[in-house]
């Protein structure tokens, strides 16, 4: 049988919620990724349409670091909870 699938709308309900949340907190943190490497990597002043190398490399680097620290914040962060 299905032991898996919710049983209740209640927690289909808790679940869609929980989806939501996800979803926010992934489009919020791809917002903050652009924005902050965009600032940090190209110029106020656009002399190119398209990014330059030494854009491209840091737009990489700033992404990469990003992730990482995200990554590691994370991992911190659900190692102190305790159980709920």
């Amino acid at each position: 049988m299905a032991a898996n699938k919710p049983s209740s709308a209640l927690e289909k309900e808790q679940i869609f919620g929980m989806a939501e949340k996800e979803m926010e907190y992934r489009v919020e943190l791809f917002n903050k990724l652009t924005q902050t490497c965009f600032s940090k990597c190209v110029e106020n002043r656009y002399k190119e349409p398209e990014l330059n190398m030494g854009e491209n490399s840091c737009i990489d680097r700033c992404v990469s670091k990003y992730w990482q620290v995200t990554n590691l914040v994370g991992q911190l962060l659900g190692n102190n909870q305790g159980p709920m």
